[in-house]
């Protein structure tokens, strides 16, 4: 018959196996990630949106940017 130190040791002989398992698909998934990241940037491939972090700043030029732009256009002379 089986005694209780017996079938500790099998449940803990379980856990180890499980955890060994669980250890290394853990570690191989950290590994595929970690050189997806460090993969060379491709162009076209990143996602960029683009978008102003404050579009309102845009809606009316200050004194600065107008006499700036008088400048490039030549209305200065």
């Amino acid at each position: 018959m089986v005694s209780t130190t017996e079938i500790t040791y099998i449940a803990f002989g379980l856990t180890l196996l499980a955890m060994i398992w669980y250890i290394t698909n853990r570690g191989r998934e950290n590994l595929a990630r970690a050189k997806a990241d460090a993969a060379p940037a491709v162009a076209g491939d990143d996602v960029l949106d683009g978008a102003a972090k404050n579009p309102e700043n845009f809606d009316e030029p200050d004194d600065e940017a107008l006499e700036e732009m008088a400048k490039l256009l030549g209305e200065d002379e």
